[in-house]
């Protein structure tokens, strides 16, 4: 009986030691076929790793690789601005209200951009409409989000708010309609985020559009959408040579709209 219990020990001793050892694949394999196009065979032990993000403490956090542009606490990563073709930087800091963790749109006190330029980027930004409703239409909650100053998503409190389709929250202004409309009640915190991929030119010549996906307080609202050109009113968007990086802005419609917890990627 003894020997019989030494003998069963040591077989779960060898298959846990079996269980733990590293396998012989972990590493990888050189004796599969090469990828399509790339120098790497399938589970390719040299092709390089990712590196090593840290997600944001809390949803909606940022991410250990993001710029916070905006943390509740100062304008420093923004200058007032003038929307145009693209963004054209004032001197002065912005005179938007700042209080209680968020930015505020004050009317008549005009657009503000970030003073760093982005092409390819991933985006969280959050805001809210005013809690109390006043004029219908694109009168309620007006802003609008620009990326490189040009592709607007459009802000806009659309709870209960007939408007046109593509004047929506969510949508491409003036291009494309959201696929839902997933707006939070007026005062409530809303959510974007935002990927985005610039255009490329080669000279004169337009070589990639823009595209955006965005995400509406978790629905997928734009997916991966083809912009027609930068956002312009009541016109049909066509392209124009532009830089490679440009600001993000956003806009002062006239409407005191909130915004918080705004931060971006570089996407390579």
């Amino acid at each position: 009986m003894r020997d019989m219990r030494l003998l069963l020990l040591s077989t779960v001793c060898i298959v846990s030691f079996a269980q733990n050892k590293p396998a012989a694949d972990d590493k990888g394999f050189t004796d599969t076929p090469m990828l399509p196009g790339l120098p790497f065979h399938v589970h390719d032990p040299a092709r390089p790793h990712p590196p090593v993000v840290t997600p944001g403490a809390q949803p909606g956090g940022a991410p250990s690789d993001a710029i916070v542009l905006f943390n509740g606490s100062d304008f420093s990563k923004w200058s007032a601005a003038k929307l145009g073709n693209g963004v054209t930087l004032a001197a002065s800091a912005p005179t938007w209200k700042l209080e209680n963790g968020f930015m505020e749109v004050v009317p008549g006190k005009g657009d503000i951009a970030t003073k760093e330029k982005f092409g390819d980027v991933q985006l969280h930004i959050e805001w809210a409409a005013p809690s109390e409703v006043r004029g219908n239409s694109q009168s309620r909650g007006n802003s609008g989000v620009f990326l490189q100053g040009r592709y607007e998503v459009q802000v806009l409190d659309s709870f209960d708010n007939i408007t046109y389709a593509d004047g929506q929250a969510g949508a491409v202004y003036g291009q494309w309609p959201p696929l839902a409309n997933a707006a939070r009640k007026p005062g409530e915190w809303q959510t974007y985020d935002i990927l985005f991929e610039a255009p490329k030119f080669e000279g004169e010549k337009l070589v990639k559009p823009a595209y955006l996906t965005v995400i509406f307080n978790g629905v997928v609202v734009q997916n991966h959408r083809e912009a027609m050109g930068p956002t312009v009113y009541r016109a049909v968007a066509k392209y124009v040579p532009q830089p490679a990086e440009d600001s993000l802005a956003l806009q002062n419609h006239g409407n005191p709209v909130r915004y918080r917890n705004i931060w971006i990627r570089r996407l390579n």
